[in-house]
């Protein structure tokens, strides 16, 4: 039983990851293609924010 919850939640630690690089990317792409600096600040903005909703909420549910 043990390993199917495992198996669950690392699909969904996998899901999250693609969410938030498809996100960075679509930033990226639409919004901030020619500028370094403010590419990088909001990149790391987001990274920060996925990862505080994930210790936060999904870490120990």
């Amino acid at each position: 039983m043990i390993f199917v919850i495992e198996m669950k939640r690392d699909m969904f630690v996998a899901l999250y990851i693609l969410a938030m690089i498809a996100l960075i990317v679509g930033v990226d792409f639409l919004f901030l293609k020619n500028r370094f600096w403010e590419r990088l600040m909001v990149n790391i903005g987001i990274v920060l924010v996925f990862a505080a909703c994930y210790f936060r909420f999904l870490k120990n549910p």
